[in-house]
This record gives C-alpha cells, structure tokens and sequence, in this order.
C-alpha cells in the first residue's frame, strides 16, 4: 500500500477510475503523525484506501494541499468529516474553492463550446461537496510551511493551477511538485476555473524560476519520482516551444478552430481527456494571440485562430 521514498517519507498511490486514473499522495513522517500531502478524489476507490490504511493504524496529523483540481482535493473534505483530520490549503486555493462552487457546467460548456469543444453533460463536475468545508488554517506565498517533522518553503508555481504551490526543502534537496512537473508527460495548462485567461506565459515563468532550487528528489502528483530535475525542466519547456511552433504552422495558412487543431495532434479519448487535450491547445493558442502571433476570427459562430 505505502512505498517508502526517503526514511520520512511515503509514497500512497491512489486510483480513481477517470483522467490519470491515480494521484499520488505523500505521507511525511512527524512526532504527530503523517502529514498528507494531497488526498485522491472523491471516488469510492478513494475513500475506501484511506480508509484501510487509518484502520490499519496509519495516524494523520494534517493535509496539505499542493492546489485545489478534484483529483488533489477530492477526499479532503471527507478526511475532515470523517476523522477529524485538518486540511490547511493556500490562500489562493481557498479562493478557488469559493469560485468553484459558484461555477456551473453552463458557464463552462460556454467557454469551451465557442472554440469546438464538445458540450459536457448537466451533471459534469457537479461534485461541489468536495468545496463545501471550511480549511483549519492557510498558509501563502514564500512562507514557510511545516511538512511532518521539517520545514518547506511554500513556491507559488501557478500555470497548470493558478493557486499551484510546490514545497521545498533546502536541508534535504527534496521538492514535492504536485502537477507542475512531471516526469513522463507534459502537465495540461488548462482554464479549469472556467475563466478565458492566458495561464502559459505564467507556466513557463514559474517552471523557469524553479531552476535556482538545487533538487535531488522531486516527487510528482502523478507517475514516477523525478531524479535530474534541471533536465525535465528543460524538457518541458523544449516541448512547449515544439508544441507552440507546431499550433503556429498549423494555422499558418487558413483558419481553424481549436478543435480541428486539436484532432491533428491528438487522438480522440475519453470526454474528460478530450476536453484536457483542448485546453492545451486553446491555452497555446491563447499565448501566441498575446504575443500578436495570431488573431481570432468567427466562422459559422465558432471562433477560429489563424497566424499573421
């Protein structure tokens, strides 16, 4: 059930039966107990891990959150209720908890159907429960936040989430990265709120400041630990930079909707894939518009994108 990373530290994977299909959840070793960094969604398969580890004896001092997407949160809520256990989540994060509970599916399908994207059913993301509690206390931007028995600064790292934060700790050269890094797939920078915002440019900045930290260890929100962490880095940001050229020779000579971009690079999956793989389109297409790389025209009332 638990992998052993360090002598502190614990690897808990957890399945969900949908996106990545398991979220990693990180059990830091204090004098009260573990904290929990992230806790897998709000699905059975879930519920019912955690569940047969507490009852196995596992004690839990706290959970940590490294941002607030479904598949980090989704048990938290229910940890709390159930056992007593505090959450402490960024400010930020708390932020978009109180958004997402205002958002409907309505105003999302209105967002992604205007550039192509398949119109999601009523009871998509309807989930509110897992937004609807109230944190035991918050922690912010370069503060330092206590993780078991260590310290760790608290590195806002928005991009993948706006109230993304990673957590370091100097001593020890171990970075927990949640989304913002992983190792064998490039993190969807997506507009999950449901806001048409630009969040690459912010990526890629706070993907580029990491690059002062010294890591030995960075442990993702999903897939294998991370051992050269300056390479992966430069990797991902090589890849964007492929990514965008290919989007920019894409439309380079008609106008296509994200859509039809989409379908040249991907193939068609599963409705929750097929609206990630969009995003990752419209947010690249997003920052070549803000660059005055390319400009959004109408066609059939559907937005198209082509390069000046």
């Amino acid at each position: 059930m638990f992998k052993k990373i360090t002598d502190d530290i614990l690897k808990f994977t957890v399945k969900y039966p949908s996106g990545m299909g398991e979220v990693n959840c990180y059990l830091i070793k204090g004098e009260n107990g573990y904290t929990v960094i992230d806790t897998g969604t709000n699905e059975r398969e879930a519920k019912q891990a955690w569940t047969k580890a507490i009852e196995s004896g596992l004690r839990i001092e706290k959970v940590v959150l490294t941002h607030t997407h479904e598949d980090h949160i989704g048990s938290a809520s229910w940890l709390q209720k159930e056992y007593g256990i505090p959450v402490i989540v960024s400010q930020l994060g708390y932020k978009e908890m109180l958004h997402r509970l205002k958002m409907t599916t309505e105003q999302f399908n209105q967002l992604i159907t205007k550039y192509g994207g398949p119109e999601l059913p009523a009871d998509f993301r309807d989930d509110k429960s897992i937004f609807e509690f109230q944190p035991d206390a918050f922690f912010d931007k370069d503060e330092k936040i206590q993780l078991g028995n260590d310290y760790y600064d608290a590195i806002w790292t928005p991009g993948h989430a706006f109230d993304h934060f990673c957590f370091y700790n100097k001593e020890k050269r171990i970075m927990i990265v949640g989304d913002h890094i992983l190792k064998d797939v490039s993190p969807v920078i997506g507009l999950w709120s449901g806001r048409e915002e630009n969040p690459l440019p912010k990526y890629l900045d706070s993907l580029e400041s990491l690059k002062e930290y010294s890591v030995e260890l960075a442990l993702p929100g999903h897939g294998e630990n991370i051992n050269y962490f300056q390479d992966r880095i430069n990797d991902l940001q090589n890849r964007h930079k492929t990514r965008l050229k290919q989007v920019y020779d894409s439309i380079r000579n008609s106008e296509k909707t994200a859509i039809e971009i989409c379908r040249e690079f991907y193939e068609d999956s599963n409705l929750l894939m097929n609206i990630s793989t969009l995003m990752a389109i419209l947010t690249r297409l997003f920052y070549l518009e803000s660059y005055g790389k390319v400009e959004r025209n109408v066609r059939d009332g559907m937005i198209t994108f082509q390069a000046k």
